[in-house]
């Protein structure tokens, strides 16, 4: 008998090391850009069947273990399941939803801090290696979101579940491996959304309200400061958070810097990692060595790996560490940049459009688009 799980119930299985087979019914092209970490590819056409040959493989892959079959949406690992199951198979699995499911999957992780008023929330999209934030204040009950995805009832979720309310959104920058869920979050709610000032250079199109440098805003008596860190891109904008966070969207990550040619192109790259190595020499390496660091992306590989952490565990580091475990911190500035130049990773599939959409300039309304659009684990980090 065939089952369904869900995207929740396979993550649980993978933490928990259980013993099955994941097979993905893919397209091989489709496989290698992105896919579940284990997963093992069994292309399959529901029109042509099981084959002969691929009933062997999928024989040998799954050993005498249970079986859960995962494809984009459902399509073509459901009939997979089923010609499994007339085959023998008693133990056989579908995720329902897929690849398209699995990309919404998150994970709310509290963070730490000195201050018992101080509420800090990291949430991770667990697929993409997103991260955003609820950043509170306990007594003043309210909060603000940075960086929401835009799966945007997992941030209201996350406030709630913290008895807070959001009073405001904030985006670091316009975003380029994702669809941003801020400007959406903020109008459900009713709140401001911010960007920093220097989107203005861009075309946003989404009513926001500046943030410039070295301008505060307050929760409570939680005052998070606007530091404008363009390199990235040329708005970006890093949140210091009560002088112990800093939120740094893709300036800095706990295993690299922000890639640089995603707004600047090719051609122009060396002036936005010159602009980067100043924002990190002369804004961020000034701050003091236990300031903690809270990035906006993990490295989520290709094939499903976090290259640092484990999902559901804070992903954070401090700066003094940063500073003397980054090889890219302690370059000079002509090696930086020729660095950043000269060694640019691939580029986020549909960056172009996504970064239409985050700039207002396009709209995507139908969810399946969306999710097509973001298909693929993060790409900006140099």
């Amino acid at each position: 008998m065939v089952k369904n799980i869900t995207a929740e119930q396979l993550a649980d299985k993978i933490d928990a090391d259980e013993r099955f087979t994941l097979i993905d019914t893919r397209p091989e092209d489709s496989f290698e850009a992105w896919h579940v970490r284990d997963a093992e590819n069994v292309p399959y056409d529901p029109d042509e069947g099981l084959s002969e040959g691929q009933l062997n493989e999928a024989n040998a892959l799954i050993d005498d273990r249970p079986v859960v079959a995962i494809c984009g949406k459902g399509l073509t690992s459901t009939p997979f399941a089923f010609d499994l199951d007339e085959q023998g198979y008693d133990d056989v699995s579908v995720v329902t939803g897929g690849m398209e499911e699995w990309s919404k999957l998150y994970e709310v992780i509290p963070i730490e801090t000195s201050s018992d008023d101080l509420v800090v929330r990291q949430v991770q999209r667990r697929a993409k290696g997103c991260l955003g934030y609820i950043v509170g204040s306990k007594q003043a009950e309210d909060a603000v979101v940075v960086d929401a995805t835009r799966q945007t009832d997992q941030f209201k979720v996350a406030a709630q579940d913290a008895g807070l309310s959001i009073t405001r959104v904030l985006d670091t920058h316009v975003h380029a491996d994702h669809i941003s869920g801020s400007p959406a979050l903020a109008d459900e709610v009713g709140v401001p959304y911010h960007l920093g000032d220097a989107a203005s250079e861009r075309g946003v199109k989404y009513e926001y309200e500046p943030l410039s440098d070295g301008d505060v805003i307050e929760v409570g008596d939680i005052e998070i400061e606007a530091l404008h860190t363009p390199g990235h891109t040329s708005e970006m904008m890093n949140y210091l958070v009560d002088s112990e966070f800093l939120l740094t969207g893709d300036t800095l990550f706990v295993d690299s810097v922000g890639r640089t040619e995603l707004q600047f192109g090719e051609d122009d790259a060396s002036r936005g990692a010159e602009l980067l190595y100043d924002s990190l020499h002369e804004t961020i390496l000034d701050l003091p060595v236990d300031t903690t660091i809270l990035p906006g992306h993990l490295t989520v590989t290709s094939d499903g790996r976090y290259e640092n952490g484990s999902p559901g565990d804070p992903l954070q580091a401090r700066l003094g560490d940063l500073r003397e475990d980054l090889d890219l911190l302690g370059l000079d500035r002509d090696a930086f940049v020729e660095r950043l130049s000269d060694d640019a990773p691939g580029k986020p599939p549909n960056y172009e459009t996504v970064i239409a959409i985050n700039t207002g300039k396009e709209t995507v309304d139908d969810e399946g688009e969306a999710t097509e659009l973001e298909l693929g684990p993060n790409n900006c980090a140099a």
